[in-house]
């Protein structure tokens, strides 16, 4: 049995002596913001490992999405998904933007492309899609619909850090892509984010919007607003790199012995891996089908805590649910059948590097036997 709670996730902390050393460079820099020598590397660092020509770090990613939408000079109508967290309508709303929420597919959980078409009116813009759990949307439906629109499309990359479709990055679809590194993320920097884009211009534009529109010393060329990254927390992702792909690895592991402890538990079910896509298991999600399982997932999400085991319905409430929004047309239930019924069903199991293989066996007996 476990000693302490086991959380939906932990962080990964690389070991603190070598975070002591990248420290004690700041210490004898004394420069620890502004576009420091840290700050500087993680770009060119992340560039090489994501596959990506262009990235601009932010504070986090929020402020990275509220910045794409101000690059682009998005306005009017987004259409986006409910099923995602809410920051990402959020920034829709603090551009003075009004979301369309479009229903999303079972199999993936992402904004369902067949019904974009029919959400565009005269006053869309852009396209918002969410690459849920990491799992890659339907990019190319999606660049046709826009092309034929005449939209722009920015995605919200928060679950895909080191994403590949047939070995090239998820980041370089779409106009602009988004990226979080807060401490839930597969790749954190505490907290963090950053906008991929495709030239060296729209980098420029990025870059001056982070920091007060400053160009030079004298020249503000935009109303910006500050939204950098320090230098604490670029180092401590240059330091995270170098770990990554073990820690990837570990979670993998632990998707493989949910999926195959729980392959023959009726009433469960899960999303397999894309072909063809290089998964970064950032999350390990169940779907409880009351019907067939005998209890609600909000049963076994309270029995589970009564083991000191907290999992997380990811996503629910759905955005289109909460009070700000509740009201558009869009939001409308009858709407959204597939996301409100996904809504219902979705539990996220813990799945970190650090988790031990007897906390999964513990999980996996808990859901075998609440199983009626």
């Amino acid at each position: 049995m476990n000693k302490g709670p086991i959380y939906v996730t932990q962080p990964y902390l690389p070991p603190l002596q070598e975070f002591n050393e990248y420290l004690q460079q700041i210490w004898d820099s004394k420069i620890i913001t502004n576009n420091g020598p840290f700050h500087k590397q993680l770009e060119q660092k992340l560039c090489e490992y994501l596959g990506i020509r262009y990235i601009s770090l932010f504070a986090n990613g929020t402020l990275a999405l509220i910045t794409a939408l101000q690059a682009l000079k998005i306005t009017g109508e987004v259409i986006t998904t409910p099923y995602s967290f809410v920051a990402s309508t959020h920034a829709l709303w603090w551009n003075n933007i009004k979301p369309v929420f479009v229903d999303i597919e079972a199999e993936t959980c992402n904004l369902n492309p067949e019904k974009i078409e029919e959400a565009i009116t005269e006053h869309t813009t852009a396209i918002l899609p969410v690459h849920v759990y990491g799992n890659p949307c339907k990019m190319e439906k999606i660049k046709q619909i826009a092309d034929k629109h005449d939209l722009k499309v920015i995605y919200d990359a928060a679950h895909a850090f080191g994403v590949k479709l047939n070995n090239n990055s998820v980041l370089n679809f779409g106009d602009l892509s988004i990226l979080s590194f807060h401490a839930t993320k597969v790749f954190n920097t505490f907290e963090g984010g950053a906008i991929v884009c495709h030239s060296p211009e729209m980098k420029q534009h990025i870059d001056d919007l982070k920091n007060f529109g400053f160009r030079s010393e004298i020249n503000v060329v935009a109303p910006g607003i500050n939204a950098k990254m320090n230098e604490v927390q670029a180092a401590f992702g240059l330091l995270s790199l170098k770990y990554l792909n073990e820690a990837i690895q570990k979670r993998k592991l632990i998707a493989d012995a949910y999926r195959k402890a729980l392959n023959d538990t009726r009433g469960i079910s899960f999303i397999n891996d894309i072909n063809d896509v290089f998964h970064n298991y950032s999350y390990f999600c169940i779907f409880i089908d009351e019907s067939t399982y005998g209890v609600t997932r909000d049963d076994l999400y309270e029995k589970l805590k009564m083991h000191n085991i907290y999992s997380r319905r990811y996503f629910y409430p759905l955005i289109s649910n909460f009070s700000p929004y509740a009201a558009l047309s869009s939001a409308n239930t009858s709407n959204l059948p597939v996301a409100n019924k996904v809504a219902q069903e979705v539990l996220c199991l813990p799945n970190y590097p650090s988790l031990m293989n007897e906390s999964v066996q513990e999980i996996v007996e808990i859901i075998k036997s609440t199983f009626r």
